[in-house]
């Protein structure tokens, strides 16, 4: 699946690898109550949440940013082959879902220069490299793979004690490849586009701003994953790294760009996953640009 829109002069595909009840919201955000999930279901369902499963339905998806003078492809989802027994969604898959969204594109795997991963989870590297003959290899032969140096060092340090499987297969064979380009999370990278620290979910993460003939859109990655934290901020995510950092730079965020005219690309929010900040009480929401 794929979906075309411009910020300016940018073209923005959403390249959708997957589309599918993937995780128990109890599970997910351990602070929600049962309470609290009754009174927002009216609208959760079914988009949200599956209503068979009672689980979260999050898109896995790249956005591709198409410049003139680059292509440069955000956050590069699951991949195949990859080893992950806890997420059956992801474990040895083998379909041609994300390959075929890039060719609906008009993308082939040689058309891409940069590839910028948000930070560094196994939903946002798996592209990054593919299986061949036994070997895991560069997926993008042509590109740089840009990672935060911060988020870099503290994974590499954590699978030195002891091996992390998205690491050994996701990440350190671009190292190893000679493909990453170490960036601090603030960084300009074109005209136009720059980093953003957005820490919390894990240490280093960043957002990616976009700026072009007077539009902007800012692409989040994993600052939130629900727009149930856009009504209810103090909902903190299992994976997030720092709870409390989390949750202050959601808010940051979100009071920063709510009711301005920046597009705001979320990673996991449900398809077509583009919106605004808007208030809603005391609190914010999403409102939904929708295709």
């Amino acid at each position: 699946m794929t979906h075309s829109f411009a910020v300016g002069d940018l073209r923005i595909d959403r390249i959708v690898e997957q589309n599918l009840p993937f995780v128990d919201p109890f599970t997910f955000l351990p602070t929600l109550t049962p309470e609290l999930l009754e009174e927002n279901r009216h609208w959760l369902e079914p988009l949200h949440l599956d209503p068979q499963t009672g689980l979260f339905i999050f898109p896995m998806q790249s956005y591709v940013i198409r410049t003139g003078r680059h292509t440069i492809l955000v956050d590069s989802c699951v991949g195949n082959h990859k080893e992950r027994p806890t997420r059956p969604n992801w474990h040895q898959k083998t379909d041609d879902n994300y390959m075929a969204a890039l060719a609906a594109a008009g993308l082939s795997v040689e058309d891409i220069d940069y590839v910028m991963c948000t930070h560094l989870h196994p939903d946002h590297v798996g592209w990054n490299t593919q299986l061949l003959d036994g070997r895991w290899v560069p997926t993008f032969p042509n590109a740089k793979y840009v990672f935060s140096d911060k988020e870099l060092a503290y994974w590499a340090e954590r699978n030195a004690e002891a091996p992390i499987p998205h690491l050994v297969d996701s990440v350190l064979p671009v190292v190893e490849a000679g493909k990453v380009v170490e960036v601090t999370s603030d960084h300009a990278f074109e005209d136009g586009i720059r980093l953003m620290p957005t820490p919390g979910h894990t240490p280093d993460h960043f957002a990616v701003h976009l700026t072009s003939n007077g539009s902007e859109a800012l692409m989040i990655g994993d600052m939130m994953h629900s727009p149930l934290q856009c009504r209810h901020p103090d909902l903190v995510a299992f994976p997030d790294v720092d709870k409390e950092q989390a949750k202050a730079t959601r808010v940051a965020v979100m009071d920063a760009y709510c009711e301005t005219d920046t597009l705001i690309c979320t990673g996991h929010f449900r398809v077509p996953s583009t919106g605004h900040f808007v208030r809603w009480g005391d609190t914010f929401d999403f409102r939904f640009h929708e295709a």
